[in-house]
């Protein structure tokens, strides 16, 4: 608001905001290089455009950093149309790419600060870091011969530091366990794959579970690569596909995945826009394994190409949803490179499930469209199926004949709900405390368990009395002030939490899911809905 009062004038934004227009439909419409259309017939070359621009900055009453006045411009345009329609600036485009290709270029190494020290937690299989020699609990001192330990960098800076292009080297500086003398690695950069699968393991003998956090652009290969060796080697009939907090991605990606388990020609969910036409997606008939029994795992978090997973088995009812009601993104998007080294994110078109419904959430009435998994906590829904009032009274019918509703998310066949002590504010402050601590304990402790395999970790080792008061203790060391309470109420999970970081510093991911979920009732539910063998059937 003070930096638009500081420019309480109208000439420089309106000319701003035709600018931003102009970048727009120059994007959009990259062949008409000479000039192009504004609704309502009138004309305005490219060239004048940038003629504007350089008047403005020749020729303003007040300087304008005319970058700034440009960005906001364009965000105030895309925040007319929809919440999904952003603009990405140079500097965040690369951490997007990043995200969505799977890999980025670095060392490889998973931290955490510890008071002001950077402990590393593991590095990454295969990666650089680990091929030097670097393992779980060093204290990164040095980069490049620059002190990073008590001077408070942030993580962003952290990161900077160890990335770098391909083959570059970086030389790191760590003290191990108790020795006093710095050891120096000089590591080559690599390409570090970035993995849309957490974990992947047997939950019985017939019943696998895989864990996706997104749909990257190697989602599809991730997956195939996990359930290979669980079919052919484990007997894998069954599978709980776990997408909680999962914010989607590529659409093709989870059209791919679901052809693993439709037959051939079943429509998964299709896409129409004002100037897209409708656009089917069909199961390709390539599915290698015969997987029977399914269920899919989805809350508050899950949404986009999550949503058209759960959605497209929930319509043919192929397997049980389970969870709680999805976040209701249903609106497809392109990205458009614009000449700055930025990128537009564009709303082009709306998805539907099977049966017609869009599960999209009504955002033009709604300030805090982004808040909602908040709201929904506020007044009740996460813990009371009976609060989800569906936004579309509209009836669509599965396979089976059973009634769903779009206008707000899928809601799963079975609710949990959630409980909400995990939401109380001392049990996320010590939660967050946790990998932190671990770390600290194993660099002085002489009585760390001592296991040949996880599920006898898992099944026999419980966290001692005086290892959790430690907890409690450094949580008060950070200024958590301890709620007898509260931690009474809390103090199972807290438990469990602390085990599973554990279980991750001695097995890796494989060990924290394991724990986590030997104890989490969505997964226990379905998992119990598969062993039982009951159909879905109508309502």
């Amino acid at each position: 608001m003070e930096q638009k009062e500081k420019y309480n004038v109208r000439l420089p934004l309106i000319l701003a905001a035709t600018l931003a227009i102009g970048m727009f439909i120059g994007q959009k419409l990259p062949h008409y290089d000479q000039d192009f259309r504004l609704s309502g017939g009138k004309r305005l070359s490219s060239g004048a455009l940038e003629e504007i621009l350089q008047y403005v900055e020749a020729k303003y009453v007040d300087s304008v950093n005319t970058i700034d006045l440009r960005s906001e411009a364009i965000e105030h345009l895309l925040s007319r149309l929809d919440p999904h329609s952003v603009y990405i600036t140079p500097d965040e485009l690369q951490a997007v790419q990043e995200d969505m290709s799977g890999g980025f270029e670095g060392v490889g190494i998973e931290f955490v600060m510890v008071d002001d020290t950077m402990h590393v937690v593991t590095p990454l299989s295969g990666g650089p870091a680990e091929a030097a020699g670097i393992i779980a609990g060093d204290r990164i001192i040095t980069i490049n011969d620059t002190s990073i330990a008590g001077v408070k960098i942030d993580n962003g800076s952290i990161y900077k530091k160890l990335r770098g292009e391909k083959g570059s080297q970086v030389k790191i500086g760590i003290l191990r366990g108790l020795e006093k003398q710095l050891r120096h690695f000089i590591i080559s950069r690599a390409i570090i794959p970035v993995h849309s699968v957490d974990v992947a393991y047997m939950l019985d003998q017939e019943t696998g579970y895989i864990k996706v956090n997104r749909f990257t652009e190697r989602t599809y290969q991730e997956f195939m690569e996990s359930l290979g060796p669980m079919v052919e080697e484990k007997g894998l009939k069954n599978l709980v596909l776990d997408l909680r907090g999962n914010p989607g991605g590529y659409l093709e990606e989870a059209t791919d995945m679901l052809s693993q388990i439709f037959p051939e020609g079943k429509l998964l969910v299709y896409t129409k826009g004002r100037t897209e036409k409708r656009r089917d997606y069909k199961s390709n008939g390539r599915a290698r394994f015969n997987i029977q029994q399914v269920a899919v795992l989805i809350d508050e978090g899950s949404a986009s190409a999550s949503e058209i997973v759960a959605g497209a088995v929930q319509d043919w009812d192929r397997g049980w949803v389970v969870g709680r009601r999805s976040f209701g993104k249903g609106l497809v998007q392109e990205q458009y490179p614009l000449s700055n080294g930025g990128a537009l994110r564009l709303t082009v078109s709306r998805y539907f499930t099977p049966s017609g419904r869009s599960i999209q959430r009504d955002y033009k009435n709604d300030e805090h469209y982004d808040q909602d998994p908040e709201r929904r906590l506020k007044n009740g829904e996460l813990s009371d199926d009976s609060k989800i009032k569906p936004a579309d009274s509209t009836k669509y019918y599965t396979g089976l004949g059973r009634i769903v509703f779009g206008g707000g998310g899928v809601t799963p066949d079975v609710f949990v709900p959630f409980d909400t002590i995990l939401s109380s504010e001392y049990f996320l402050l010590v939660r967050q405390l946790i990998p932190q601590f671990v770390s600290k304990w194993k660099e002085g402790s002489g009585s760390q368990p001592s296991f040949s395999n996880l599920p006898e970790f898992v099944e026999k080792w419980q966290v001692p009395d005086a290892l959790f008061n430690e907890l409690i203790k450094f949580a008060e060391s950070r200024d958590v002030k301890t709620d007898a309470g509260k931690l009474a109420a809390c103090r199972h999970e807290l438990k469990l939490q602390l085990k599973a970081r554990i279980a991750k510093s001695l097995f890796g991911d494989l060990g924290l899911y394991q724990v986590a979920n030997s104890d989490d009732p969505t997964v226990e539910k379905a998992w119990q809905l598969i062993r039982s063998g009951q159909p879905i059937s109508k309502k």
